[in-house]
């Protein structure tokens, strides 16, 4: 089993994440040299949920008039055009994974509010919630001319039915990135702008639609909590690997375990859970400073092994440790959810074959910022096989 230390070495620290596209975050690489990355997608804005059930309903039905959840930096309006654009995709069958990719780019293109614009005269004769001002963009999704008429485009439920209609003939968008699958429908000049909302995108439409963003398909069924090996949730994450897990997040016995172990054999594929972009792939030195990952380690030797660390839209960062062998990804490569990144072994401080897997919030790499990975995966809709 690991130690639960971290990784070896100079530690990468990365600041807050800026929400405007051209802001960029400086990483200091583990080898003492300054590193600049251009993360912006990557960022994210946050914010509080008030509690609602989210357990996870495969045909549950939105109410657009229904009682609407509190969010912090989102209002009551905001919120229910969401549930709007969420129940057009129910009444059009698209999958879930859907849903979040139009609340995302609705987000992005008009913070939720269906927006006239100043050199559109007729839409600020109808209802709107403010007025914007690009080209001649008008509604939730800021379409444009060639969509539809104005009152047509500034109508949520024709804006987000047009939405749908070009989503559904992008090849294989339900498992593409987010911001690739925006992109394909509203070819912004802002490519990378949508991929920041998809987590808070998934909250919302958790709250609104019983817990659909924790829904994959599984052989074209819908299936709450089961996105592993592979298939994807509507949240855009998957379990890494489809082993039980054994030793705990900081327990009694191990309070600086700042991870889980996963049990699995050897040579077992190591998915990456969500889409990012690799920050750390290397092997870790042990407590000697030796660089001896392409052997089996053992229990008090010290370090991660090969290991991967992964930036996800929103701040989090995922840690992949004690591979068997070189990693399969290299640092700056973006990577989709599910990528296999590496296979299972028992390299650096390890007492047999497991995954060390870490989640960490506010892309912090430190142990300030790791947090449990059981309830959050599980949150994610791709639960740990063993977890209770």
């Amino acid at each position: 089993m690991s130690d639960g230390t971290q990784p070896r070495g100079r530690q990468l620290r990365l600041g807050a994440l800026a929400a405007a596209l051209t802001a960029t975050l400086a990483l200091l690489c583990c080898t003492g040299g300054a590193g600049a990355f251009f993360l912006t997608e990557l960022g994210g804005e946050s914010t509080d949920m008030a509690p609602v059930s989210i357990d996870c309903k495969e045909n549950y039905q939105v109410d657009v008039r229904g009682k609407i959840p509190r969010m912090s930096g989102y209002g009551q309006v905001q919120l229910r055009n969401a549930a709007r654009i969420i129940k057009v995709g129910q009444e059009m069958k698209v999958p879930p994974r859907g849903w979040v990719i139009a609340v995302a780019t609705a987000m992005q293109e008009s913070r939720l509010r269906n927006l006239a614009n100043r050199t559109v005269g007729e839409s600020e004769d109808l209802p709107n919630e403010g007025v914007g001002a690009d080209h001649d963009s008008v509604g939730l999704f800021q379409q444009r001319a060639s969509w539809g008429t104005v009152a047509q485009r500034m109508t949520p439920e024709y804006a987000a039915r047009k939405f749908y209609e070009k989503l559904v003939k992008v090849p294989g968008w339900e498992t593409m990135p987010l911001t690739r699958a925006a992109q394909a429908v509203q070819i912004s000049a802002f490519p990378d702008a949508y991929a920041k909302h998809e987590d808070v995108a998934a909250q919302i439409v958790n709250a609104l639609a019983g817990g659909a963003a924790r829904i994959a398909l599984i052989d074209g069924r819908k299936a709450c909590d089961r996105a592993a090996g592979g298939q994807i949730a509507a949240s855009g994450w998957t379990a890494p690997i489809p082993g039980g897990v054994g030793s705990g997040f900081r327990t009694a016995s191990r309070p600086g375990h700042n991870g889980v172990d996963i049990a699995a054999p050897k040579g077992t594929d190591i998915r990456v859970a969500a889409t990012g972009r690799v920050l750390v792939s290397r092997c870790d030195p042990d407590n000697r400073g030796r660089r001896t990952c392409d052997v089996d380690g053992w229990p008090n030797k010290g370090g991660c092994g090969w290991f991967v660390d992964v930036l996800h839209a929103g701040g989090f960062i995922t840690r992949y440790c004690h591979m068997v062998s070189k990693p399969r990804v290299k640092v700056g490569q973006n990577v989709e959810a599910g990528t296999v990144i590496g296979e299972v072994g028992s390299s650096g401080n390890s007492s047999g074959p497991h995954l060390h897997f870490e989640v960490h919030e506010d892309a912090d790499r430190s142990s300030r910022g790791a947090v449990d990975p059981v309830p959050f995966m599980r949150s994610r809709g791709a639960p740990l096989k063993g977890a209770g």
